[in-house]
């Protein structure tokens, strides 16, 4: 059995509970499509991504988001938002529901999605959507200007980036405030909490009914779908 499933055509009793519809706006306020559905770790229930349905301007019309990316829309009640433009969605790999029935071919699709996060040369400053460009001297692996970058900045990125003799970085890939540069092998935790009222209370059902959520379908129930 694959770690991840989603909810797919399961309804909770209280449909105000349900994000499923809710719109995604990216930067700038542009609306990105609505979450069809989540990605959720079948042993916590935790909600690892939400899938959003982008209505028509994506050529594979669906893409997905770390559930760590997001937050309550500050303009549209109900919403979310994520620092994502139209362009940085088309630069993704295409998502395939397909790929969520095994592990191997899940960890193979986030590597690749991760990829294009952590190739992205823009970074963002930590608690604020303004993008930092580096110049060549910033680049990864200059630990003098990593340190100058943080004092300017005020965040805690650079200090928390320990360097090797190689200049290779270890780090995690989604961090506060951007995506942080990686090399080989890197722990993605996209779980995420605090998003807001109406994101708890879905978490909190999905968890309260997750044996429920995925428990396989009988042969009944699917005769029934069938017929």
């Amino acid at each position: 059995m694959a770690q991840y499933g989603m909810l797919r055509e399961y309804k909770f009793v209280d449909v105000t509970e349900d994000i499923r519809g809710s719109h995604l706006y990216g930067r700038d306020d542009e609306k990105l499509g609505k979450i069809k559905d989540v990605i959720f770790d079948h042993a916590t229930a935790q909600i690892m991504y939400v899938i959003v349905d982008t209505g028509g301007w994506l050529s594979t019309k669906e893409f997905v988001v770390p559930a760590n990316r997001l937050r309550a829309s500050a303009k549209h009640q109900d919403d979310f938002e994520a620092d994502l433009t139209k362009a940085q969605v088309e630069s993704f790999p295409p998502y395939k529901e397909t790929d969520l029935e095994s592990d191997q071919q899940w960890a193979d699709y986030e590597n690749r999605y991760r990829a294009k996060w952590v190739a992205d040369p823009v970074m963002h400053r930590a608690g604020t959507d303004r993008d930092i460009t580096p110049t060549t001297q910033q680049l990864e692996g200059n630990r003098n200007s990593e340190l100058a970058a943080e004092r300017a900045s005020g965040s805690n990125v650079a200090s928390a980036r320990p360097v090797s003799g190689l200049g290779e970085v270890d780090t995690g890939a989604f961090e506060q405030g951007g995506y942080a540069a990686s090399t080989d092998t890197v722990h993605i935790d996209v779980s995420a909490t605090g998003i807001g009222p109406r994101w708890d209370t879905f978490q909190d059902r999905l968890r309260e009914r997750r044996k429920e959520v995925i428990a396989p379908v009988s042969d009944g129930d699917q005769l029934r779908k069938a017929s």
